[in-house]
């Protein structure tokens, strides 16, 4: 199972454009230095295939394509009734990561444990949908794709709070999605972490969709 950290906006001069001027706010707030923004996505290996594991906009209906098996409201909830306010968690088989050339320090292998790459890829459908960019736990950090990336590893077992965007970068919401794995209720399992910091058609029976 391997991690991807991608710029902020790679490929896409708004979005990158929009994120730096938030993180000049979020540091001028916070009295720092601006630093890079991180969005990270997964690539996971199993006997049966591929799968590329993220959260992004709802590009159209065609989720299935894309092993859509979640979708979640951007801003408010009330907003998710709109298709350009709602993001989508992918399970892709064979999938592809968009700018993955991009990414930087990627990828960093966490795993070569198949059981623990199942057990992320099972749990995906049932990562927490909540308001994008929004603190709905109070956590301090918002929720965002850093978040369900956080969320999968830390509930599978895996120390995500041991994994740490490329140097004098930032991963806003990876916080946030390992304090609400914390939060599920169940304990976590945390198997050996020897490989975690070494640096650089639907899953089994079908998919599930809910909003």
């Amino acid at each position: 199972m391997d991690l991807f950290w991608l710029p902020l906006g790679a490929g896409g001069h708004f979005v990158r454009l929009n994120g730096r001027i938030f993180e000049a706010v979020a540091a001028r707030i916070g009295r720092r230095p601006a630093r890079d923004l991180y969005h990270s996505a997964l690539e996971v290996h199993v006997a049966e295939g591929r799968f590329v594991v993220e959260q992004a906009p709802v590009r159209d209906e065609r989720g299935d394509q894309r092993g859509v098996v979640a979708q979640g409201p951007v801003g408010t909830r009330s907003a998710g009734r709109i298709r350009m306010f709602r993001y989508e968690i992918r399970r892709w088989p064979d999938g592809r990561i968009p700018d993955a050339d991009e990414a930087v320090e990627s990828p960093q292998r966490l795993t070569d444990d198949e059981d623990l790459a199942r057990r992320v890829l099972d749990l995906v459908p049932l990562v927490p949908t909540l308001v994008w960019g929004r603190d709905e736990l109070a956590t301090g950090d918002m929720w965002n794709s850093n978040s369900v990336i956080a969320w999968l590893l830390a509930r599978s077992g895996l120390a995500a709070e041991s994994i740490h965007p490329p140097e004098g970068g930032r991963a806003p919401g990876w916080t946030a999605g390992i304090d609400a794995a914390h939060r599920a209720g169940a304990s976590i399992r945390r198997p050996a972490l020897t490989a975690i910091l070494d640096g650089p058609a639907g899953w089994r029976s079908g998919r599930t969709h809910r909003s």
